[in-house]
């Protein structure tokens, strides 16, 4: 009787662990999300079916949001020398390719996982790492990569480490929404999901990919809600559009990633965004 209702995101012992999954219910949860950036098509089944098995012993609708990982910047090898392991204001940063050797005349230095960020980041654009924890500014291209110089850190620095995020505000990067990796993942999320999160979509285009990447694998699609996750200006810019395709065809749910769309668009206007956000979507 709810108009509103809580989501959690299940920890991989969810997938053997039923008595964790009764606790989650009988606290109030009523959706229960897999992460596919994490664990394998194996585990994510039994997270799934373990939530069935419980939510129908107890007669009550919890339904399952599985979130293709998409694109997502991160840090990959990390290289620190020195004294400090944490950046701090004035510092410099080399960022790399995936495979780059390390350059021994940075402190620090950390691989890219997403390549084509490299290339399409101008001299000047901003960098946040670990959702803010680290600001900068590209100072200079390098043979290797970025020289990035940080600009502010926590109070007490940043530590670099490996899977960090890393967000370029001013800087479109043209990489496919649904990546080869989302593309397995879909071969078992098509089929076990009750909704289907979609990270980093900035499109009525990218929308149109999903949908066909869908058709192929099962008749009744149609069906299947899309969780839209606007996380970048471009995906707010471009909002009418994603909503308009995807919700003439199917539910569709949107989800404003704070996370994320904090960084990129600034803390100051992220509440502004989010109403705007909401007013477009009603």
């Amino acid at each position: 009787d709810h108009t509103t209702h809580i989501m959690v995101t299940l920890p991989a012992d969810a997938a053997e662990d039923s008595a964790l999954v009764e606790d989650l219910i009988d606290s109030g949860m009523r959706a229960a999300r897999i992460n596919c950036a994490h664990d394998d098509a194996q585990a994510w089944a039994a997270m799934a079916e373990t939530v069935r098995r419980v939510a129908a012993a107890k007669q009550l609708p919890v339904r399952i949001l599985m979130d293709l990982a998409g694109p997502k910047c991160r840090t990959g090898e990390v290289f620190v020398s020195g004294d400090s392991e944490k950046l701090r204001a004035g510092d410099r940063l080399l960022l790399t390719a995936p495979g780059t050797g390390f350059d021994e005349s940075f402190r620090f230095q950390a691989s890219c996982t997403l390549p084509e960020a490299l290339s399409a980041a101008a001299i000047g654009a901003r960098l946040a790492i670990d959702d803010g924890h680290a600001l900068g500014r590209i100072e200079k291209r390098h043979e290797n990569g970025l020289v990035v110089l940080i600009e502010a850190t926590r109070e007490k620095g940043a530590k670099l480490k490996t899977g960090k995020g890393l967000n370029f505000p001013d800087t479109e990067i043209a990489t496919p929404a649904l990546t080869a990796e989302d593309l397995r993942a879909l071969d078992t999320v098509a089929h076990t999901a009750d909704m289907i999160g979609y990270s980093f979509v900035q499109s009525a285009e990218d929308i149109a990919t999903l949908q066909a990447a869908l058709a192929e694998r099962r008749h009744d699609w149609r069906r299947l809600p899309i969780v839209a996750k606007i996380e970048t200006p471009k995906a707010v810019r471009n909002l009418p559009d994603i909503i308009v395709r995807a919700a003439g065809i199917q539910p569709l749910g949107v989800m404003i990633a704070r996370g994320d769309l904090a960084v990129e668009i600034g803390y100051a206007r992220l509440a502004e965004m989010q109403e705007e956000i909401l007013w477009l979507c009603e």
